[in-house]
């Protein structure tokens, strides 16, 4: 047992069973004597729902993935060669495919049971925006190595055009809403900080929302569970009952026919008691017979 061993298992495990399995591999690691590696799983850091569905599309569709990478490769040559035309058509490609992958993951996390409400699903976009902007969230995301929801980025990272490149005409490529609008409130952060409050009010708001539908969804997951485990239950043991009731049948049928046995065989004791004795009659008479034939003759 390793750590990048383990962390791959945890990290494909559903949130929810996380820290639970997380416990155990660090458990595992004391009890082998292991403590620096027991202190490093103990430290692993529970996926957030978005993090982990982006995660399961790279695991699950990893030619999908691979075809994300070689978009975000593609709009990192257009931007460092400032090809405007191949940018546009690029950054229409990139909202056509972020959606399409978004929805895929989405599925995917639901037949593993895990749901991804609408708070989530955005995130989860904002995950493969970024990780076409990204080359180092692109290779941990690729990797399933992904934790959390990374910083939006405006642009792409890394990057430095190539040698008398002229500057486009057009806009740049089209990045998450949530960007743009935190780069704009980060410049109007020194001119108004009322505004800046504000906006600080409104992203705590929506992470608390969406913190609070990721916990309504594992609730209802546990709920669900809850309920198969209990149904499950009663069926065991109506299933338990009936096998019982089926014993005790049992047990009265071969009472019964030990006592039916018993009354044959006592039945047939006294059948060969009374056949001996008629047998026996049978002689006596005979001797009589022979002694009353002999006294004639």
């Amino acid at each position: 047992m390793d750590l990048e061993s383990v962390m791959a298992e945890l990290l494909a495990s559903r949130p929810a069973e996380f820290t639970a399995a997380r416990d155990e591999y660090a458990a595992r690691a004391r009890r082998a004597g292991d403590k620096e590696l027991a202190a490093a799983i103990a430290g692993l850091r529970k996926p957030t729902v978005a993090a982990w569905t982006a995660g399961l599309l790279a695991r699950r569709r990893p030619d999908e993935a691979q075809g994300l990478l070689q978009l975000g490769e593609a709009l990192r040559t257009a931007h460092r060669t400032l090809d405007a035309g191949q940018l546009r058509k690029l950054s229409h490609d990139q909202h056509v495919v972020i959606g399409e992958l978004a929805r895929t993951a989405r599925a995917l996390a639901a037949k593993a049971g895990q749901a991804v409400s609408e708070p989530v699903l955005h995130e989860v976009e904002q995950i493969l925006h970024v990780v076409l902007a990204d080359r180092d969230v692109a290779e941990r995301w690729a990797a399933g190595r992904l934790v959390k929801v990374p910083d939006a980025v405006v642009g792409f990272t890394g990057l430095e055009s190539e040698p008398g490149a002229a500057a486009l005409d057009s806009k740049p490529v089209a990045v998450p809403a949530s960007a743009a609008t935190r780069q704009t409130s980060s410049r109007a952060r020194k001119a108004d900080p009322a505004r800046d409050t504000e906006r600080v009010r409104r992203e705590r708001a929506q992470a608390a929302r969406s913190e609070l539908a990721e916990a309504r969804a594992e609730a209802d997951q546990l709920e669900a569970a809850s309920a198969a485990s209990q149904e499950l239950a009663d069926s065991e043991a109506a299933a338990v009952a009936a096998a019982e009731r089926e014993v005790e049948a049992a047990k009265e049928r071969l009472s019964q026919t030990r006592s039916a046995s018993a009354k044959a065989a006592a039945r047939q004791r006294e059948a060969g008691r009374a056949a001996s004795k008629a047998r026996a009659r049978v002689k006596t008479a005979a001797r009589k017979a022979e002694k009353l034939t002999s006294a004639e003759g």
